[in-house]
């Protein structure tokens, strides 16, 4: 009999507006559905929206793909409703994958601190948040809930998922001796399809002005005025296509004011925001992926560019720090501005032949990446040396 996993995480699929961890656990259900059963508790809609996800029984379990879900209505997101899940629902493992979600997380650890929720090990992934980039973000309410939550014990004896040696290092530094157990396993990115293979651009495109695209939510941590900051002072013609979901009004206001005073030569246009079935269509139209993104813990987004055949150039605050030794991307420092103007003046200059091989380039590399079973293995063993460990209880 397969080990149940259960999981919670603010939002599955068909969700795709919160981007990073609905594909990090969907991937994760396609890579090892088969050796573990995957149980998902998740909103019943998506992130900003005020209505449930068609076609899906609320507050019950709905069979998708390797997974069951349970798509828990507001009223259901509470402390004893939570509680009353963790003892129901069958499971040999707990996998939190937030540290700072109240709902999703916070409720949860109350619930077993409390003896409310049966004793079973426990991983938690904090994916990406405590990165010095996200927790510059509304610092003080970070700061606080996390001397709470180390005071009130919630943390203790949980087994810590890092995605690479360098979130091991920032769980160290923000948890101390309390995250005693951490165990590196690299999210598993989507399987490259023959689809994403064969589309290429027509020569005729090349011809036109450099296309870049930013698809990603519009928020401070995906820096999107940092990128239309540097294409202020990029000299070659250049159109910009935004995607993603305007979540924060005032910041996507302000993204506004800086497009309103791009020079003529740089256009820029929102389109509003991708399903997760089309983003490899909308990506291979583009000659550049640009993400100058304040931390990431993964990047599916970086992930899918590549296999789209879509060379990168994002930040340093990324896993993904082997593009410009591999020959398919640029990462720069954010604080060289001109590192990154650099990069699209002389990618606007390079021929089409170039293009091609860089294109080629970002799919092989995707390729190799989906079937590394390095990374599959050390998934497996998280999850098989914790069900070992809950046998032990």
């Amino acid at each position: 009999m397969k080990p149940t996993i259960l999981t919670l995480v603010a939002c599955y699929l068909p969700g795709y507006k919160s981007g990073g961890p609905v594909r990090t656990i969907a991937n994760m259900v396609e890579h090892l559905g088969d050796a573990f059963d995957f149980r998902i508790v998740c909103r019943d809609r998506d992130t900003m929206d005020s209505q449930p996800y068609s076609g899906i029984i609320v507050d019950d379990w709905n069979k998708v793909g390797k997974a069951q879900v349970y798509y828990a209505s507001p009223r259901s997101i509470r402390l004893r409703a939570v509680a009353l899940l963790l003892r129901e629902a069958p499971h040999d493992v707990l996998y939190l994958n937030s540290f700072f979600n109240y709902q999703f997380t916070t409720l949860a650890l109350l619930a077993c601190r409390l003896g409310l929720a049966p004793k079973k090990p426990c991983v938690i992934a904090p994916r990406g948040e405590f990165s010095e980039g996200a927790l510059a973000l509304k610092s003080w309410k970070k700061q606080l809930y996390i001397r709470t939550s180390r005071l009130l014990g919630l943390y203790d004896n949980l087994n810590w998922q890092a995605s690479s040696a360098f979130e091991t290092e920032d769980i160290k530094r923000m948890m101390g001796s309390v995250a005693r157990s951490i165990q590196i396993a690299p999210d598993l990115p989507a399987l490259v399809t023959q689809s994403n293979e064969e589309k290429k651009p027509s020569l005729d495109d090349l011809t036109k002005p450099l296309r870049v695209v930013f698809l990603s939510r519009i928020s401070p941590m995906k820096n999107l005025d940092f990128a239309l900051q540097i294409l202020e002072t990029v000299a070659a013609p250049v159109e910009f296509n935004i995607y993603g979901p305007a979540s924060d009004a005032a910041y996507w206001q302000y993204c506004q004011t800086l497009i309103a005073h791009l020079p003529d030569h740089i256009t820029a246009t929102y389109h509003g925001v991708v399903e997760h079935d089309d983003v490899a269509n909308v990506l291979m139209t583009h000659d550049l992926f640009f993400l100058p993104t304040r931390g990431e813990n993964f990047g599916h987004v970086i992930f899918e560019a590549l296999a789209a055949g879509v060379p990168a150039l994002i930040s340093d605050q990324t896993p993904w720090q082997d593009l410009d030794d591999t020959g398919v991307g640029w990462v720069r420092p954010l604080n060289d501005a001109s590192a990154f103007k650099d990069v699209i003046e002389q990618l606007a200059e390079v021929s089409p032949l170039e293009r091609t091989g860089q294109r080629q380039r970002a799919r092989q590399y995707a390729r190799n990446l989906a079937e590394n079973s390095a990374v599959m293995r050390q998934n497996l063993d998280l999850f098989f040396n914790v069900c070992r460990q809950g046998a032990k209880l």
